[in-house]
């Protein structure tokens, strides 16, 4: 049973996505415009079943989550977010899974909470050291909601173009629409600001004590594997690599049974302890 519901954190609201039960999971979306807890991760929980506890929020200024009076987004205040949101639910170990901006916000809470963090999924990450701007990620992040913008997002987005079709872009197109105006203070020119603020530095990186996956696509145009994944692996102590080719910035969409797969078998090892 699948079910949405909004937790307050700090005195904030926080909307997420929550099903299963077992061992804690929080799943950590992406920054692009229209993303959200839910559309990022509804078909992996679906797949993975019941076994897990699966919490996917939206982060601060994406869906249905505001950013908090006085704030602004940034990695700050999305980890911080991310750690009071377990608090609330009363959650005191968890394994969390990140894509791309998540990413970098899960590598963030495994250093921040290292008591609390058992294993971390850095799936297509940013927060490498020295990782530039890519023309792409600047594209989506300054994407103009319509449809327009959304094919041109989702284009940039997968390998196979196959899979920007017209459903994709319009439900694409009215997850950005409802997100616009949030959505409009997180990412504004100039953009390598925003990239720098979602680097974390070797001390930072060091400091993860939970064993990480990486998981990556070989053609990955928006966070590409050698300026974004490969540089991590000199830094962490606990880590391994899983590279898909034929793949770019979603692995779980464009590989998904394989994908599931890994997320699985990496999960259960921490659950069988």
């Amino acid at each position: 049973m699948t079910e949405l519901r909004t937790i307050t954190v700090e005195g904030s609201p926080v909307h997420l996505m929550e099903s299963g039960t077992g061992p804690a999971v929080l799943m950590l979306h992406g920054s692009g415009p229209g993303t959200t807890g839910s559309g990022a991760w509804a078909a992996t929980a679906q797949a993975l079943g019941t076994s897990w506890h699966l919490i996917a929020p939206d982060h601060a200024g994406f869906g249905r989550t505001p950013v908090p009076a006085g704030a602004r987004g940034g990695l700050r205040l999305w980890t911080e977010q991310a750690a009071g949101l377990m608090d609330a639910l009363g959650i005191e170990h968890y394994a969390v899974v990140g894509h791309s901006m998540g990413g970098a916000v899960a590598l963030a809470l495994a250093a921040a909470r290292p008591q609390q963090v058992t294993r971390v999924v850095a799936v297509s990450t940013m927060g490498a050291p020295g990782a530039p701007l890519s023309a792409d990620l600047e594209a989506i992040w300054a994407a103009p909601a319509g449809p327009p913008g959304a094919r041109d997002m989702l284009s940039r987005l997968v390998y196979d173009q196959r899979l920007v079709t017209d459903a994709a872009v319009a439900a694409r197109a009215a997850a950005m629409r409802a997100g616009a105006a949030a959505y409009a203070s997180l990412f504004p020119p100039p953009r390598a600001r925003w990239v720098e603020d979602l680097t974390l530095s070797p001390q930072t990186l060091a400091a993860i004590r939970a064993p990480v996956l990486l998981v990556h696509g070989a053609e990955d145009r928006v966070v590409p594997l050698t300026a974004a994944t490969q540089p991590l692996l000199e830094h962490l102590a606990d880590v391994r690599l899983q590279v898909f080719s034929r793949c770019g910035h979603v692995p779980a969409i464009e590989h998904p049974h394989e994908f599931r797969h890994l997320l699985s078998g990496f999960l259960s090892q921490e659950s069988r302890h």
